[in-house]
């Protein structure tokens, strides 16, 4: 995978919204941008903390939906592959050279295990995650049919409420049952508690955190008495990475927000009760967006509406800018309180999206800046990737 990518023949504004070498006030919106600087140090930093704590770091790919983003967390941040929601999303990243791809959910409908079977033939390494013993049988069948290996995770509910099972001696009749079905491997556990990520308290972050890893430790232990070894146990977020990673039984962690950053995220506490985007780690992805319209002497109306963004977790917030703030969008327009008036037609602002996944999952592009001029760009690579 180059680092550029061939641009030739695109037009600005209607193929991409820039072009290397363009100042960023040049940038049409509303599109994403993605500090360099900042995101380098996001991804150098988890990178260091892996290391530092003897852990993997496996980072999600669903969050930035990019191979390139994934290609640069390798070579600055030591990641030993990417985790993903969807057969889809893993196909893509293994089509773009990424060896070592996880789809973290079940994978149950046969169109999707077949193609799940192919994806060694790209040369990836292909695992999921099973909490269901009926989906055993169909994951083998696919594989031998394939000449392939599909590894699986048993996947534990620690507390998220979602997919896996609850009980110990389910996590060891599933491993038992991959563990001698042709065509597959039992690989570990996966044990992601998403409920808890975006808790503001640390504290209360920590207390649910423990709950799991006790949890997982259990049915480490089971395990191994059941002479079955764990080469993966996954999980960790970026409002629980440093409990995970300090477990002692937790191996690899599945981060995905730390390298972008959002509002929803940045709210959260550490443990001197200091934001996360204040210190821990920088916002790297902004909406950009442009003042359209000012008919109103008190608000200002810019061109990042729903379209542009998703507000499942909140509005956007105004990067460094405390005079102005985002109050209100529709399908094609925002809504920016400016009670002093000091916004003008055509103007410029960055957006911290509330909810990085599925605001990138709505854009084609990456438009890298260092210094004020565009670098590179990158596709959204997995865009719709939602089967």
């Amino acid at each position: 995978m180059k680092d550029h990518v061939d641009l030739t023949d695109l037009e600005v504004g209607y193929d991409v919204p820039a072009l290397p070498g363009m100042d960023e006030s040049e940038i049409q919106t509303p599109c994403l941008i993605l500090d360099l600087d900042a995101l380098e140090r996001n991804i150098t930093k988890m990178g260091d903390f892996a290391k530092k704590m003897g852990v993997r770091h496996r980072v999600h790919g669903k969050m930035h939906k990019s191979v390139h983003v994934a290609m640069l967390q390798e070579r600055l941040g030591g990641s030993v592959g990417v985790c993903c929601q969807k057969v889809s999303e893993a196909e893509v990243f293994a089509r773009g050279g990424i060896k070592d791809v996880l789809v973290s959910n079940q994978v149950t409908q046969p169109a999707k295990i077949d193609r799940l079977a192919r994806i060694p033939k790209l040369g990836a390494r292909a695992i999921c995650c099973v909490d269901d013993m009926d989906n055993i049988p169909n994951l083998s069948a696919a594989a031998v049919k394939h000449g392939t290996q599909i590894e699986c995770l048993v996947e534990i509910d620690c507390g998220a409420g979602r997919c896996g099972v609850t009980t110990t001696p389910k996590v060891v009749e599933l491993a038992k049952a991959i563990d001698a079905a042709e065509g597959l491997k039992f690989a570990g556990l996966q044990a992601y508690q998403g409920a808890m990520q975006h808790l503001d308290s640390y504290d209360e972050r920590k207390g649910k955190t423990d709950i799991a890893i006790a949890m997982v430790r259990v049915a480490v232990d089971a395990l191994r008495a059941e002479g079955l070894e764990c080469d993966i146990v996954g999980g960790g977020g970026t409002g629980s990475y440093y409990f995970e990673g300090g477990s002692g039984v937790f191996n690899e962690l599945q981060c995905g927000s730390y390298a972008f950053m959002d509002a929803d995220y940045g709210r959260i506490l550490d443990k001197d009760g200091k934001r996360i985007d204040e210190g821990e780690w920088e916002n790297a992805l902004f909406i950009l967006t442009s003042v359209m319209s000012h008919a109103k002497a008190d608000k200002a109306i810019v061109d990042a509406g729903l379209k542009a963004q998703s507000v499942d977790s909140g509005l956007p917030v105004i990067f460094g800018r405390t005079d102005v703030k985002y109050v209100k969008c529709s399908d094609e327009h925002g809504v920016v309180a400016d009670p002093d008036g000091v916004l003008k037609v055509n103007d410029k602002l960055r957006l911290v999206p509330g909810h990085c996944d599925p605001t990138c999952n709505v854009h084609d592009w990456y438009v890298g800046v260092r210094g004020g001029k565009v670098e590179t760009l990158w596709p959204v690579s997995a865009r719709g990737k939602a089967f």
